[in-house]
């Protein structure tokens, strides 16, 4: 018996490999083609400018905007910096989405982490989701016809400390912990915290986010350690998501309870769903009142659920609450992105211009 030998490399391969994989689901080309990343230069450019450097000698460095689209599909599929750098030369999708025809021009895995370090220390990726959210408001997306809050966790790596350590982590003196030993010091997370959520445990960090009940765009968040309760984040989710929100509904889960008239001394109305206690169960009108609640604010969890299932969990892998803060922020801003996408596919008839 003859069995089919392998062909040998055709003209236009790479040409058919990207239209089958295109065929197949593959995102990338319609993220490319929707998102004009040139648009964040003006913020990335003078994070890097290097005003001293004495001479033109050397290597030139990687441009910024192309190390944020890396930073983009890092994010998008949940990958590691190590892994990143693999799937980059390992997979055509990402050579193109990247624009990249030599394999020298894959950034490595510490001139990565060194461009997303500098972003995260300088509250970049903060301006960089205030800018998209710009270009969005130029399309007629940001809506002001009720918003809905909601948090998740953000799950970090575990420590292991003493009894002792823990202690004075908790009464905000960790930074005096482990200054004889500056490696072991620079491994150790003193802002995450430790909670628990119906007999499930966590540790990390908190994504508290206000979406709009329409398009299911972020338009503002909020990042705080685990264990702080949701409704105390409400202020700082609302300030950021503005300030034209008179009037508008603001619909939550039970957990918001009692938050009511802060919520309406900011102009909004609230929609919250009401919670039982001990010895005064629900009633059958409370349980249809909250079931109706329901079919609208459960529009955050497609938001989160987002998150988890396509851009690899709501994860962090650095230490401390400033890359927290960073990590969450790309998070967010890279879910806007591929929800404007999902919105030019099917719901075009939204955008204005």
């Amino acid at each position: 018996m003859k069995f089919r030998n392998n062909q040998q490399v055709a003209i236009f391969d790479k040409e058919n490999t990207l239209q089958d994989l295109l065929e197949k689901g593959n995102p990338l080309p319609y993220l490319k083609q929707a998102i004009d990343f040139e648009q964040f230069r003006s913020i990335l450019e003078p994070m890097f400018e290097k005003q001293d450097k004495k001479s033109n000698a050397g290597r030139k460095p990687l441009d910024p905007v192309f190390m944020f689209r890396v930073l983009f599909l890092q994010r998008l599929y949940g990958m590691g910096d190590l892994q990143t750098e693999y799937q980059i030369k390992d997979r055509a999708s990402f050579r193109d989405f990247l624009d990249i025809a030599c394999m020298e021009d894959v950034p490595d895995e510490k001139t990565r982490w060194k461009y997303k370090d500098e972003l995260a220390k300088t509250g970049t990726f903060d301006l960089l989701f205030k800018k998209f959210n710009e270009y969005l408001s130029t399309l007629g997306l940001i809506l002001t016809e009720g918003k809905i809050i909601d948090a998740s966790f953000v799950i970090a790596p575990r420590q292991r400390n003493t009894p002792e350590e823990n202690k004075k982590i908790k009464k905000g003196e960790g930074d005096e912990l482990w200054n004889d030993n500056p490696h072991k010091k620079c491994h150790k997370d003193i802002d995450a915290r430790w909670t628990k959520k119906r007999k499930e445990t966590f540790y990390g960090y908190k994504d508290s986010v206000g979406i709009c009940k329409k398009t299911k765009l972020i338009h503002g968040y909020s990042v705080c350690p685990a264990n702080r309760h949701d409704s105390k984040e409400t202020g700082k989710v609302l300030d950021a998501i503005g300030s034209k929100r008179k009037g508008e509904a603001l619909e939550a889960d039970a957990g918001y309870t009692g938050i009511e008239a802060e919520i309406k001394a900011r102009g909004m109305e609230p929609v919250i769903c009401e919670k039982g206690t001990k010895g005064h169960p629900l009633t059958d009108e409370q349980k249809e009142s909250n079931r109706q609640k329901s079919k609208t604010r459960c529009r955050v969890e497609h938001v989160f659920g987002f998150m988890e299932q396509t851009m690899g969990g709501l994860v962090f892998r650095g230490m401390g609450i400033i890359r927290a803060k960073a990590n969450i922020a790309l998070t967010n801003l890279v879910y806007n992105m591929c929800r404007l996408v999902q919105i030019r596919k099917y719901h075009a008839e939204w955008i204005v211009c």
